[in-house]
C-alpha cells in the first residue's frame, strides 16, 4: 500500500484510490451521491483532503453490512463539515441500523424458507405465491395469475 506522507493534506483521486482500496470509478460515484467532497484545482483535478479516507472506509463498511447509500449520506449529513467519522458515531448509527437489519435478515428468512414454494407453485397462482403475494394482498383487488392489473384491449383499424 503507497505510504502519503502525513505532510501532504490533500490526495488525488489516484492516492484516495490505492490508499482505501476503492476503485476510481467508485470515488466519483460516491462524490456524485454527496458521500465525500473534493475541490478541483486550477487544472480541473479533483483533490480530496485527508478525511476522505475515513469517510470512504466508514461507506465501504456501511455498505458491507447492507445500508443503503442514501441512509449512510444521511448520517455523514449529520456531521460537522471536515469532521470524520469516529467510533462513538459508528456505534451511534449501528445501533439506529440494527432493527433495520434485523428486518432484513428476516425477510431473507421467510424467502428461504418460501423459496422451494413458489418453485413447486410454478407462479401459476398469485393467491397462493408467498413471495409475489405475501398474506394475498393483491388478491384483495384481483383474482387469477396476474401481477399488473389488464390493459384495455385496442380496437383494430
Amino acid at each position: 500500500m503507497p505510504q502519503i506522507p502525513q505532510t501532504l493534506h490533500e490526495l488525488t483521486v489516484g492516492q484516495l484510490s490505492a490508499r482505501s482500496g476503492a476503485a476510481v470509478s467508485a470515488l466519483h460515484f460516491y462524490e456524485s451521491k454527496g458521500l465525500i467532497t473534493s475541490r478541483r484545482t486550477s487544472g480541473n483535478q479533483r483533490r480530496y483532503t485527508r478525511d476522505a479516507l475515513r469517510r470512504v472506509a466508514f461507506v465501504r463498511a456501511a455498505q458491507r453490512v447492507g445500508i443503503p447509500l442514501a441512509t449512510i449520506r444521511e448520517a455523514l449529513a449529520e456531521l460537522p463539515e471536515e469532521r470524520t467519522p469516529n467510533r462513538d458515531d459508528w456505534a451511534r448509527l449501528s445501533r439506529a441500523w440494527r432493527s433495520e437489519l434485523d428486518d432484513r435478515i428476516r425477510q431473507l428468512g421467510r424467502l428461504r424458507d418460501h423459496l422451494t414454494d413458489c418453485i413447486g407453485c410454478g407462479c401459476l397462482s398469485l393467491e397462493n405465491c408467498v413471495l409475489s403475494n405475501p398474506d394475498d394482498v393483491s388478491g384483495e383487488s384481483m383474482a387469477g395469475s396476474r401481477l399488473m392489473p389488464e390493459r384495455p384491449a385496442r380496437e383494430c383499424s
